[in-house]
């Protein structure tokens, strides 16, 4: 066995406090650097010394042969606001997209979700004092666990796509909509530059750090990139409310790799290239995809791995990602991949530094522990 695990080579359960670490307040990043690569970079390597470097160093650190793997996945404003009318009762509901199920129906969490029952009607894109004429209008369908709904709207497809980027919001993050308001500044800032497959409600956050140049710099190095997608759901921002791993569920985000994608990572491995995830939601999806051999084929399909200390990774040999909140599902994760210790470490010395966390913070670039 390895450390962490089973007796069957699973991930055993750990204690969720032994993720937990002290986070001042002001370390959380409410803008991004600018230009985008000018955001530091901490490279860690298990058993070397932390290097500060910044993102445009990216390249310096890789090797021709090298492939890089980018989630394409495009945020779509999916914070909803609306009324919810039933006979002479009036409430305000806020509800944020986080899974399509149909092509007129949506999984959401909404909140006050004590407020909705199934069959309840909806009007989005209008306070509760203002004309519901032409709202968007949706019936509570299901009703789950912690405020989740399943919302079927009166439209579908194209046409509810249109309406709900008309009506909708872009969900920023808990941390950073609790402090501002959301701005126009956010529709741009809250995407990656290659962001093409619409469906995200949540940025993959790593890739926000690239632009037009340092994608020239890596082209010139010699090294590949691909992309895959996942659509990230409002499930990333759940705090984990369990005491032990083993108690805690993922929500599920839908995602697929391309065959081509698939034919070039295998070739990549096979040369002796490494292979970088950009960001945790790249590297949960390829390690879903991966077969036992650690090869990899054309996928698609829902994920809801959960990767704790112990896991055995198969694909991912480097990780670009940001910094990340305590008792977090990301903070296992990075653990997972270079180690508890190694990570403490590094987040310890990323404080004492003045690095910036979350989605609009610096990154890092981690190499797995076990390579």
């Amino acid at each position: 066995m390895w450390p962490n695990e089973d007796v069957f080579g699973n991930p055993a359960a750990m204690k969720v406090d032994l993720f937990d670490f002290d986070l001042p307040e002001e370390r959380i990043a409410l803008r991004p650097a600018e230009p985008r690569d000018a955001a530091r970079l901490l490279v860690v390597e298990p058993g070397r010394a932390l290097a500060d470097r910044v993102v445009r160093d990216l390249p310096a650190l890789l090797s021709p042969g090298d492939l890089l793997v980018f989630n394409d996945t495009k945020v779509i404003p999916a914070r909803l606001f609306g009324v919810r009318r039933r006979d002479a009762s009036v409430a305000s509901i806020e509800a944020t997209l986080h899974m399509r199920t149909g092509t007129d129906r949506w999984l959401a969490f909404a909140r006050p979700g004590k407020r909705l029952a199934v069959g309840d009607r909806i009007s989005f894109g209008h306070d509760a004092n203002a004309c519901l004429l032409g709202a968007l209008q949706a019936t509570v369908a299901e009703k789950g666990e912690g405020g989740e709904v399943l919302l079927v709207f009166d439209l579908s497809g194209p046409i509810l796509d249109e309406q709900i980027a008309a009506a909708g919001h872009i969900p920023l993050p808990p941390y950073i909509a609790s402090k501002r308001d959301e701005d126009q500044r956010d529709r741009a800032d809250y995407q990656t530059i290659y962001a093409r497959e619409d469906g995200a409600v949540a940025a993959p956050t790593a890739g926000l750090h690239f632009t037009p140049e340092l994608f020239a710099a890596l082209d010139a190095r010699g090294a590949e990139r691909r992309f895959v997608t996942l659509h990230v759901g409002a499930g990333t921002f759940l705090p984990v409310k369990a005491d032990d791993t083993a108690d805690h569920r993922m929500h599920a985000e839908t995602g697929q790799v391309s065959q081509a994608t698939a034919e070039a990572i295998n070739a990549a491995k096979a040369r002796g290239g490494r292979v970088i995830a950009v960001g945790t939601t790249s590297l949960r999806l390829l390690e879903s995809a991966a077969a036992p051999d650690g090869t990899i084929g054309e996928w698609s399909g829902a994920t809801d791995i959960f990767i704790t200390p112990g896991y055995r990774f198969r694909i991912v040999d480097g990780l670009m990602t940001n910094f990340h909140l305590p008792r977090s599902t990301l903070f296992m994760l990075v653990s997972a991949f270079a180690g508890l210790e190694t990570m403490r470490a590094a987040y310890a010395h990323a404080i004492a530094e003045g690095y910036r966390f979350y989605s609009y913070g610096d990154a890092s670039l981690l190499w797995r522990a076990d390579a």
